[in-house]
C-alpha cells in the first residue's frame, strides 16, 4: 500500500466512510500548487482529495485550503454547484462532481453562448454572498480588514514582496509597478461591501456535464484563491488574458441574475488594478514552483505584455496621472 493510499483511506474514516471501500485513486493533473487526487469508492461513490504541498509558495498562498472551504460554504448558500467538503483542513476531502473542464473545441457557438449565459447567472449568485470583512479567510496576509483598500492594497504589497524576494523576469521595474499601481488606490473606496469572489475562474476549473445531453455547467471548482471583496475581480479570470467586456452572452446572464456591471472609467480602472494583481502573481510564481523554460517562455510573451496593458490602463484613467 503506498503513502497515497494509506493517507486517502485515513482521510476516508475521518470523514465516515469506509476506508476499506476505496477502489482506486487517480492524481488529477491541472492544478498549480496542491495535490490533487480523485478517490472512487465500491458502489461509485467519487470524492476529490486535496493535500497542501510542504514547499514554500507566495505570500497569500499559506493555507489556502482555509479559503477553498470557505468559498464551498459560500456557493453553498448562493445555491451555486460547487464541491461540498468532509473533512476541511490540509487535507481537504470534498464530493466530486460531474462533468469535465470545460473546452470550448468540444462545443458548438450555441452551446457555448448557453453555457456562458447560465455561468453568468451562477456567477452572479456567487456575488450576492457577502462576509464578514475584505480579504483572504485563510489570514494568510493578516485577518480580514474593515475596508477594501485596506485589503487590497495589502495583497498587492505581499504579492510585490514576492517578486522583490523571489526576483523573477518582469517587463518593468518591482517599484515602477508599484508606483503606477498606488495611483489608482481611491478607486477601491467605492467598494464597500465584502463579496465573494472566487478569482481563478478559468475553463479549467468551470465543469461541462454532458449527462443529461445538453451541456450544463456541472460545477465551480478549486476556489482556494477565493477573498471576499470587490465581485468585479471576478471578471480576470473569467476572461483570462481577455476582456470580458465583449462576452455578451455571459454578461447577460450576469445582469439577469442582479449582478451589476457598467465597465465605466471607475470599474474600469478596479479592473486593470485587479489584472495587474493576478498578472504580477503569474508571473513571480514561476520562481518557487520552478516552472520549466516553456512555461518561463509563454509567461513572458503571453502574460507580460497584458500586466503592461494594465499598468499602462492605470496611468491613463487615475487621476493622479
Amino acid at each position: 500500500m503506498t503513502d497515497s493510499w494509506a493517507r486517502a483511506r485515513q482521510i476516508l474514516a475521518a470523514a465516515g466512510l469506509a476506508p476499506d471501500a476505496l477502489t482506486r485513486l487517480t492524481p488529477l493533473t491541472g492544478g498549480t500548487y496542491n495535490t490533487v487526487e480523485e478517490l472512487r469508492l465500491t458502489g461509485g461513490g467519487r470524492y476529490v482529495l486535496k493535500v497542501a504541498p510542504d514547499a514554500e509558495g507566495l505570500r497569500h498562498e499559506r493555507r489556502l485550503l482555509v479559503n477553498e472551504a470557505e468559498f464551498a460554504a459560500g456557493a453553498a448558500r448562493a445555491g451555486v454547484p460547487a464541491p461540498r467538503v468532509l473533512v476541511p483542513g490540509d487535507r481537504l476531502l470534498m464530493t466530486a462532481l460531474p462533468g469535465t473542464p470545460w473546452d470550448d473545441g468540444t462545443l458548438t457557438d450555441a452551446e457555448r453562448r448557453l453555457l456562458r449565459a447560465e455561468l453568468g447567472r451562477l456567477v452572479a449568485r456567487l456575488h450576492q454572498v457577502t462576509g464578514p470583512g475584505f480579504g483572504y479567510p485563510s489570514g494568510a496576509l493578516g485577518p480580514l480588514a474593515p475596508d477594501w483598500r485596506t485589503a487590497f492594497t495589502t495583497m498587492l504589497d505581499a504579492v510585490l514582496a514576492d517578486a522583490r524576494d523571489h526576483r523573477p523576469w518582469l517587463p518593468r521595474p518591482v517599484d515602477a509597478i508599484a508606483a503606477t499601481l498606488a495611483t489608482g488606490y481611491d478607486a477601491l473606496d467605492a467598494v464597500t461591501v465584502p463579496r465573494l469572489v472566487h478569482f481563478d475562474l478559468w475553463p479549467g476549473n468551470i465543469l461541462v456535464d454532458r449527462s443529461t445531453g445538453t451541456p450544463r455547467v456541472g460545477g465551480l471548482v478549486d476556489g482556494e484563491r477565493m477573498f471576499w471583496g470587490d465581485p468585479l475581480a471576478d471578471f480576470v479570470s473569467l476572461a483570462l488574458l481577455g476582456d470580458l467586456r465583449g462576452d455578451d452572452a455571459f454578461l447577460v446572464g450576469y445582469r439577469e441574475a442582479g449582478g451589476r456591471a457598467a465597465f465605466d472609467a471607475p470599474e474600469r480602472l478596479r479592473l486593470a488594478l485587479y489584472r495587474g494583481y493576478l498578472y504580477l502573481i503569474m508571473l513571480t510564481e514561476v520562481v518557487p514552483r520552478r516552472a520549466d523554460a516553456a512555461h518561463l517562455d509563454w509567461v513572458r510573451r503571453a502574460v507580460a505584455p497584458h500586466l503592461v496593458a494594465a499598468l499602462d490602463e492605470i496611468d491613463a484613467l487615475s487621476p493622479v496621472s
